[in-house]
């Protein structure tokens, strides 16, 4: 679909700042919407707002539908009677810079015991009313997240495969009287989405006012360990366990000699089809109840995907099988009208996946950060670009541009990097001995200046910040997910700037 000449900024909410210790969908939220739009920008892209997975990944969910409660904000909470002050102890600090995830959930999930504990005892009929209806609304997937979570809060956090059998293999009467004997904590788990709905409705509500569009994300895939696989067993590669026999991943390429080997099961795409693609329609209406725009992850594996044996330990071993292709997106927009996706085509992309993007008119993606290995013919140079595309400096699994022209650690050789650091600078135009001070608003200049119809920032790079900053590292677990916004970080002086940039380079939505 056609997307206006525009561009934004990239930041989760899990970065904001928040006295909370960890961003959510308070003030702060608000506030940089307010910046976004002194800035000129109407684009502000999001991670998935699911709940977090192993390693705190919101592309490990257990949960595709579900909202991460842990970004309800409390002080919301306070203005809508939920919570009272004498409910928030006022001396607990927290990092300022980083999320302390096991800190942060044992608080946060405190004070939403209590806001549920409020509402259960002092909501009017009115307010009951209209989270039964919520309730009911969101029947198809809220019911089986509540028990899921309540069921694995009973298994100690252990995987649903381990769980007692009539639970595991969801026996009706089992499932029926776990639910009438758990119904408060049942409810509860709902109580906590519907607040996450009202909140990022709002907040979606008054960026759009301003003209900022929510940019969301999509993974391909879904987590084992998930109440979509536990309640779709039929339409995954599982044994009658449970456990998955076939899964995701991507073969032996320049950056992995095993490949990766992500873990997730397969689609049974042949009973996907025989169903209409009911549960992807689904899964689409839900996420575009929630955002404006959708980064499909992993675009390839529509078109072809690497399937591996789940004993195999590496991805070497794997093999391609034809994915859905057309005929999934085509179903979607019969069902749901034209879709406003975004192909996340990086990788080796083959001619068909291609054609797949070109046929439903699907923007792809480019990088700067990828740009400078080569020669003037690199598809990532801003000269190279077309307008069906949404350029970045990097993304989330991207080091900062700052962190990238400063590490040491790569895995090319020193030539490789001294050549690549060398075309960077003489093709930004960086001044010798300026070029750390130079190198992101260049970078950021030169995307806004492509033919790219959408430029996203990184607020990290926007900021000028270092591999700190970094958000994800992938192929690591350790400190990702975690990185923060500082308050007062984004100045007026750097909003007017940004709104120039955008107002010279026809991005501006004035």
């Amino acid at each position: 679909m056609p997307h206006p000449r525009s561009s934004g900024l990239l930041l989760h909410i899990t970065s904001l700042p928040s006295r909370h210790g960890i961003g959510d969908l308070g003030p702060e939220a608000y506030q940089f919407a307010d910046f976004l739009a002194s800035a000129g920008q109407t684009i502000w892209q999001v991670l998935p707002l699911v709940p977090t997975g192993y390693g705190y990944s919101p592309y490990a969910a257990p949960s595709t539908y579900a909202g991460n409660p842990l970004l309800i904000s409390p002080d919301r909470l306070l203005e809508d009677g939920w919570l009272t002050r004498d409910d928030i102890d006022e001396n607990v600090q927290f990092e300022v810079n980083s999320v302390l995830y096991a800190d942060v959930s044992a608080y946060k999930y405190d004070l939403l015991v209590k806001a549920w504990e409020r509402f259960d005892t002092q909501s009017s009929p009115a307010e009951r009313d209209k989270f039964a209806d919520w309730c009911a609304h969101q029947a198809a997937w809220l019911e089986d997240w509540a028990l899921f979570e309540s069921i694995k809060s009973d298994h100690y956090e252990m995987e649903w495969m381990t769980w007692t059998p009539e639970l595991r293999d969801r026996d009706p009467r089992a499932l029926s009287d776990y639910r009438a004997a758990n119904i408060d904590r049942f409810r509860m788990r709902m109580f906590w989405q519907y607040l996450f709905e009202n909140q990022w409705t709002d907040l979606k509500t008054y960026c759009n006012d301003r003209g900022i569009r929510i940019f969301g994300d999509l993974p391909i895939y879904v987590a084992q360990d998930s109440a979509d696989v536990w309640s779709n067993r039929r339409l995954f590669t599982l044994d009658e366990t449970g456990h998955a026999t076939m899964i995701a991943g991507v073969p032996p390429d320049y950056f992995s000699e095993t490949g990766q080997r992500w873990g997730n099961p397969l689609y049974h795409w042949d009973r996907m089809k025989a169903s209409g693609y009911s549960w992807w329609t689904s899964r689409m209406a839900r996420i575009l109840e929630l955002v404006d725009l959708v980064r499909l992850d992993h675009f390839r594996g529509f078109e072809a995907y690497w399937e591996v044996a789940a004993s195999e330990q590496t991805a070497i071993n794997g093999t391609w099988q034809k994915g859905p292709g057309a005929d999934l997106f085509a179903t979607l927009e019969d069902n749901l009208g034209s879709v406003p996706l975004i192909a996340e085509n990086l990788g080796v992309i083959t001619d068909g996946v291609t054609q797949l993007m070109e046929r439903f008119d699907y923007p792809g993606m480019a990088i700067l950060q990828f740009a400078f290995d080569s020669d003037e013919s690199n598809g990532f140079l801003p000269h190279n670009y077309v307008e069906s595309l949404v350029a970045y400096t990097g993304t989330h699994d991207n080091d900062t541009l700052i962190g990238w022209w400063t590490n040491t650690a790569s895995t090319q050789d020193a030539d490789q990097i001294a050549r690549a650091k060398a075309y960077c600078a003489s093709y930004l135009g960086l001044e010798p001995g300026k070029e750390e001070e130079q190198l992101p608003f260049r970078a950021i200049e030169r995307l806004m200046e492509s033919e790219a119809r959408i430029v996203v920032t990184p607020v990290q790079d926007l900021l000028g910040l270092g591999a700190k900053a970094r958000m994800n590292t992938p192929g690591t677990t350790d400190g990702n997910w975690q990185w923060r916004m500082a308050p007062d970080t984004l100045s007026q002086e750097l909003a007017g700037r940004l709104a120039d940039l955008t107002h010279r380079t026809k991005r501006s939505s004035e």
